[in-house]
């Protein structure tokens, strides 16, 4: 009985964090989507929702940019099944191979169903600067029967649309892998159910707030008037009124995530014999692959992020490509003069490093600052999951925090570094105006930094929390016995491999 009242307060907790004051449900958001709240820039960054023209004439979708975008979040769900799965699967002890790819497999279900009830309607509609309204409860409102029409959200640009679910969808697709990512940090370990329940708490009241905080904005056609501009960007989410840039999921996804890892990782223990009896992958080649899909499924995270067939979508792409392979070779360097011989696992590390820095700025930097980007993630991630790793003291299994973590802190800074003219970066949009404006390097890095933090505590103590309700409850680590012998026939009754 103690344990359930103990489990109810800390629920009562949660909801005083991450709900504060939605007091009166506000009127359907009139359009959402990610930026900065300085101005989102023409050749953007982020996430809209509902789009509401005040037009006269409703625009309609481009075909061409409702065709990219379902192409991009067809890229995004390869990212996470197979992508992330065997990226995963590979790098744990073959016992525990079907247990990984289940816990990724499950999670991206779960997501998305929970997107679809709740999820995408506290993100991206208009409630306060923390969290959204309920104007879109099991999505409701988007698809009318009787015309048999589909709402549209906004873009970037004034007067361009796409079909709202297609933007839904994508979304959601970001929730669903930002969520399985954590689990590299408790690989071997946790019980199938309380990764499960974790996952669905830890949604609710971390990935949700942030994305919300970080993404949420009226639109640009809610910028005609300075007055205007003033009212739509107090709206706004709290970081996005602040003016942190995030084009494709820096703070969002990858620091939310790694973050809450890292917490976990300190909270279910290292594994029986870490540190004392070899832990290698036991699959290179299907990490290899893996790795490959999350390389080519990121250009769909990336690019689409723009959620325009536009020049901005092409310049997140370049730099996507670039800033990845400069990673790759930087990390093999490093470690081919600190150990002497370069592997596979540290070129593929070095590319998922690249692919994480240069996920916040793709759309906010040149090219000469996304191969910056990459190359000095490649060293500092090596030594995220080298010297660091070491000085933390705790099991990450799959170097979450060493990779996303790291990789997504230094981004989401330098992004604040390349993003003005001097640097060869875009500025960002004054919408009011019609025009691009720069940014200061001073400035803009200060409202990263005061975005990076915010996710950082936000989420470690959200994640703190939800673990240990977990605990209290379903308990979070399989028995000793059972990790010993594996999570693949212990928990799912199955092998991966029948010799």
């Amino acid at each position: 009985m103690k344990k359930i009242f103990v489990t109810f307060a800390l629920l009562g907790m949660l909801y005083s964090l991450v709900l504060p004051a939605v007091a009166e449900e506000a009127a359907p958001a009139a359009v959402s989507t990610t930026a900065t709240a300085q101005a989102a820039t023409a050749i953007d960054a982020a996430k809209p929702v509902q789009a509401a023209a005040t037009h006269a004439v409703a625009p309609t979708p481009n075909k061409g940019d409702t065709a990219w975008m379902l192409t991009a979040t067809l890229l995004v769900i390869m990212m996470s099944i197979p992508g992330l799965a065997l990226f995963y699967g590979g790098l744990v002890r073959s016992k525990n191979m079907l247990s990984i790819l289940m816990q990724v497999f499950a999670i991206f279900a779960l997501i998305i169903v929970l997107w679809a009830i709740y999820g995408y309607s506290l993100a991206f509609t208009e409630g306060n600067a923390f969290i959204g309204g309920f104007d879109r409860l099991f999505l409701k409102g988007i698809f009318d029967p009787v015309t048999g029409s589909v709402a549209n959200a906004a873009t970037f640009s004034k007067g361009v649309v796409i079909p709202e679910f297609v933007f839904v969808a994508f979304q959601a697709t970001f929730a669903a892998i930002a969520v399985a990512l954590i689990v590299g940090a408790f690989a071997e370990r946790m019980k199938f159910s309380a990764v499960m329940l974790f996952s669905a708490l830890w949604f609710t009241f971390a990935y949700v707030p942030i994305a919300h905080m970080v993404w949420f904005w009226m639109g640009p056609d809610a910028y005609t008037t300075q007055a205007a501009a003033d009212t739509a960007t107090a709206a706004a989410g709290w970081l996005f009124q602040k003016g942190a840039l995030d084009f494709a999921g820096g703070t969002v996804v990858h620091i939310n995530a790694a973050v809450a890892g890292l917490v976990g990782a300190f909270m279910v223990g290292k594994r029986i014999g870490y540190g004392k009896e070899p832990m290698a992958p036991h699959n290179m080649v299907m990490t290899m692959i893996g790795g490959s899909l999350l390389w080519v499924g990121w250009f769909g995270f990336n690019a689409g992020s723009a959620l325009e067939a536009s020049g901005t979508a092409t310049l997140a792409f370049i730099n996507t490509l670039v800033a990845t392979a400069a990673a790759a070779l930087a990390w093999t360097l490093a470690e081919q003069l600190l150990k002497g011989k370069s592997s596979v696992l540290g070129a593929v590390s070095g590319a998922v490093s690249g692919l994480v820095a240069i996920t916040p700025a793709c759309g906010w930097v040149g090219v000469g600052g996304g191969l910056i980007i990459g190359a000095l993630a490649g060293v500092v991630c090596f030594w995220g999951v080298t010297g660091l790793k070491k000085l933390l003291g705790a099991d990450d299994a799959l170097d979450v925090f060493g990779i996303h973590g790291i990789g997504g802190i230094l981004g989401a800074l330098l992004t604040g570094v390349f993003n003005p003219w001097s640097m060869g970066g875009t500025g960002i949009v004054d919408y009011v105006n019609n025009t691009i404006v720069d940014t200061t390097i001073g400035g803009q890095v200060w409202i990263q930094a005061q975005a990076v933090l915010t996710t950082i505590i936000w989420s470690s103590v959200v994640a703190f929390i939800c673990y240990k309700i977990v605990d209290m409850t379903i308990g979070l680590r399989v028995k000793q016995e059972e990790e010993r012998e594996g999570l693949d026939t212990t928990s799912h009754g199955e092998r991966a491999y029948n010799y």
